[in-house]
């Protein structure tokens, strides 16, 4: 199992709440914490927290792709309009 170690702030992103109440969260849940050289303070997410990471990054992995994917298709249309059709590309014809 890895090891996720994310600030307050981090945390408070993933969960939906504020810095203050993501260290009083850690604090309830009995998180390990580490103040690193940084100067920050990590929390360790357990099992539950991992778990609701590793979703929104897939989730996250999902929206990009479909980004890539609206992307790919604009540049199919786009291409399709540069290519000069039959009509315009014969010459001397009346």
């Amino acid at each position: 199992m890895p090891q996720i170690w994310m600030t307050y702030d981090e945390l408070g992103a993933l969960c939906g709440c504020d810095a203050v109440e993501a260290r009083d969260r850690a604090i309830h849940l009995s998180l390990d914490r580490r103040r690193r050289r940084d100067g920050a303070t990590r929390v360790k997410l357990d099992l539950a927290l991992t778990a609701k990471f590793f979703a929104s990054v897939r989730e996250a992995d999902f929206d990009l792709d479909c980004a890539i994917e609206a992307l790919h298709d604009t540049h199919r249309k786009m291409a399709e309009l540069l290519v000069p059709s039959e009509r315009h590309t014969r010459r001397g014809a009346a």
